[in-house]
């Protein structure tokens, strides 16, 4: 049995990713190919809220939690009450549920027609609100980052087997846009209640005594850059607390990420947690993975033995 609070099985695939990257008709083949091979699934029911987690427990031998990591980091700095400044996901969770043909009502509506966008945050996400907003038709989109801009090719700094930190461009780059890197945004400024500009200065990253990272802003270097649009896509920090979590009254990481053992349980007896929910913010192939590994120790718990492959 599969439980998910939203109206659709899909998660992050389906109401994430935009279309243009993922056609949501190939997570319908699979949901049908689930549904064939036995598997129960229930949506518009949020456990925690809708369906007491510790009577979920009760019912079933062993629980598996998967809910991701899906409280986003903010950007806590003067002006953030003005409107136009929205968070990524609910940027594309909208474009998704609009794309499908669901309507929107008009004041929660976010619409880049004819604005100007900037998205904060130099990631995949921020790469995707990118692309959405050059199909809604922006006037122009900015994407800008505080981090240096990324080398093309491996350096010495980061020699094989390390992960280069290359750059990187997606589609929706190479459909227009303009990138910019170094750059820490100070204050939202407004007229009246209505986003007008970004106050930003440029950074640079110097190592402390210790060899680690130190920003620093460079003196003179302050500029404004005017815009109608703000998508934050600064990542995120840990699972939602409320309502499973915290039913469960399950121990947390140092991050809040949820804690488990070497077998994918928690410290409630029974229940079980994969995906970004433990491990914290990642890729889908890490989530992939994670599931996999805990299928196989979860039959190996209930059955004594299993047939599954952990990899």
């Amino acid at each position: 049995m599969v439980f998910e609070r939203d109206d659709a099985i899909g998660g992050i695939l389906r109401y994430g990713i935009p279309e243009f990257k993922l056609e949501k008709k190939i997570i319908q083949r699979r949901v049908k190919i689930l549904e064939e091979e036995g598997i129960r699934f229930k949506t518009k029911i949020n456990i925690g809220i809708d369906y007491k987690a510790k009577q979920l427990v009760k019912e079933f031998d062993a629980v598996c939690i998967a809910c991701g990591s899906r409280t986003p980091r903010d950007l806590s700095i003067p002006g953030r009450n003005l409107s136009g400044i929205n968070f990524a996901m609910d940027y594309l969770i909208q474009s998704n549920r609009r794309v499908q043909g669901e309507r929107i009502p008009t004041e929660e509506l976010i619409d880049a027609q004819d604005k100007r966008v900037v998205v904060i945050g130099g990631g995949d996400t921020g790469a995707d609100c990118v692309g959405v907003a050059h199909r809604q038709g922006a006037a122009c989109v900015m994407q800008i980052e505080i981090m240096p801009k990324p080398q093309t090719c491996r350096t010495q700094d980061l020699p094989w087997p390390r992960y280069p930190l290359l750059l990187k461009s997606s589609t929706s780059h190479e459909e227009g846009g303009m990138r910019d890197w170094s750059v820490l945004t100070k204050k939202f400024i407004g007229l009246g209640s209505k986003l007008t500009k970004l106050a930003c200065v440029r950074v640079e990253f110097k190592k402390d005594p210790q060899g680690c990272p130190l920003m620093q802003e460079i003196a003179g270097s302050d500029f404004e850059i005017e815009v109608d649009l703000v998508i934050l896509a600064l990542g995120f920090l840990h699972p939602e607390k409320k309502g499973l979590i915290q039913e469960l009254e399950l121990d947390l990481d140092p991050r809040g990420n949820v804690k488990t053992d070497e077998k994918f349980m928690t410290s409630k007896k029974d229940v079980f947690a994969c995906g970004d929910m433990r491990r914290g913010q990642s890729l889908i192939v890490w989530a992939i993975a994670e599931g996999r590994r805990a299928a196989y120790k979860i039959d190996k718990y209930l059955m004594g033995q299993s047939i599954l492959s952990e990899l």
